[in-house]
């Protein structure tokens, strides 16, 4: 069973965009169009830095 403290969320767009150095519009049209690894949980998004250095990381290969 996974603790919270295990958990490697970044919540909202605005910490998102901070996470990857992007403008806060930048990353809303790339969580909108699942250029990200992400999820909307109500209106926030979520993304795992774990999925997002993967998706990064894959990227680059």
């Amino acid at each position: 069973m996974t603790s919270t403290g295990d958990l490697d969320l970044v919540w909202g767009c605005k910490a998102i965009a901070k996470l990857l150095g992007v403008t806060e519009r930048a990353c809303f049209h790339m969580l909108e169009s699942g250029e990200l690894p992400a999820r909307q949980i109500g209106r926030r998004w979520v993304v795992s830095r774990r999925k997002l250095r993967e998706h990064f990381e894959g990227e680059a290969a």
